[in-house]
């Protein structure tokens, strides 16, 4: 299967740049994916399209802020982006300087914090800082703003770029489709009789990677801790579950897939995969070329998502992390 089979052109205006004025006040594309149906909705429609038979799971990861901005003691400015705290003092790091960083390079970070580059691990270096690496990040660290929002990041961003739900530190990247709920939201989606269940799974920096190469199946992906608590577990065994993002659908089949409640995932889903759990996904609109649209064609079939995002282009809807979302029925 080609890279290029899913590509497509995006009038840059789409990109959605700011979050929308309130949460929940975006547009919600409903695509049924046995009929290929499309239906422009609000946001605001979604609870009346959940019930009784449904469980709404969510991922309750929280975004640290995760860029720092420093220099080498040799001179010369550096970016750190902390892709995984690995230890108190140590984590494994994007970075970017006029030059390659080497091991032995020594950093100063944020408000003169002193680290050493310990080596590189594949596309990652690892760092250890002379302070506590959370601790660090919470003073001086900057939220994580995608690569295609041109700005810097702005005191909204802390808000607005993490979900009201959000619990457990350690993901880079916010699980975009959660960002529109709002708690009135999530009472008027348990008000329908829907039941809301949680899991975690730390999104990384490798959700933004490209794929390398033409060939799809040659692809690797990067790797992700998750963590789904038993009630659950119980509560997708009994219910049509509706997965809020491509974090939780991956949770939720690697568990399929595994049998392990907790753990580390590398799962890729591209057409032809086989879901077992996930009967309905939320989701934002994903870039080309990359593996979280390669999944929603795997969940949807590739013309219906061809479709789809041509229509969305068509009206106007915005992409990406602030973007608008869309609610897939999977075929049976």
């Amino acid at each position: 299967m080609l890279v290029s089979e899913f590509d497509y052109e995006l009038p840059p205006e789409l990109i959605a740049q700011r979050p929308a004025p309130e949460r929940g006040a975006s547009r919600l594309l409903h695509l049924d994916a046995a009929s290929g149906a499309l239906a422009d909705l609000a946001f605001a429609d979604l609870p009346g399209l959940v019930g009784p038979e449904d469980v709404v799971v969510i991922n309750d990861t929280r975004v640290i802020k995760a860029r720092l901005f420093g220099r080498k003691t040799t001179g010369g400015k550096v970016e750190i982006f902390v892709e995984r705290i690995i230890a108190e003092r140590e984590a494994l790091c994007l970075a970017h300087s006029g030059h390659p960083l080497k091991t032995g390079h020594q950093l100063v970070l944020g408000d003169g914090v002193a680290a050493e580059v310990l080596g590189r691990e594949g596309d990652l270096v690892r760092v250890r800082f002379a302070q506590d690496v959370a601790a660090v990040l919470e003073r001086c660290g900057a939220v994580p703003l995608p690569p295609y929002i041109r700005r810097p990041a702005a005191d909204e961003d802390e808000a607005r770029y993490q979900t009201v739900y959000a619990a457990k530190p350690g993901a880079v990247a916010a699980p975009t489709a959660g960002l529109h709920f709002d708690e009135a939201m999530l009472a008027r989606i348990e008000a329908r009789g829907a039941r809301l269940a949680r899991l975690t799974l730390h999104v990384g920096a490798g959700t933004f990677q490209p794929v390398r190469g033409d060939v799809v199946e040659a692809h690797r992906m990067h790797r992700e801790r998750y963590e789904i608590p038993a009630e659950t577990l119980e509560a997708i065994a009994h219910r049509r579950v509706l997965a809020v993002g491509t974090t939780t659908l991956r949770a939720l089949e690697t568990h399929a897939l595994n049998g392990r409640a907790t753990g580390e995932t590398d799962l890729f889903i591209y057409p032809g995969f086989r879901f077992r759990v996930v009967r309905r996904l939320l989701t934002n609109f994903h870039l080309p070329r990359s593996t979280l649209l390669m999944l929603v064609a795997a969940f949807a079939g590739l013309e219906n998502i061809r479709r789809a995002y041509a229509h969305a282009i068509e009206r106007r809807y915005r992409f990406y992390s602030y973007g608008d979302a869309m609610l897939i029925e999977r075929a049976a």
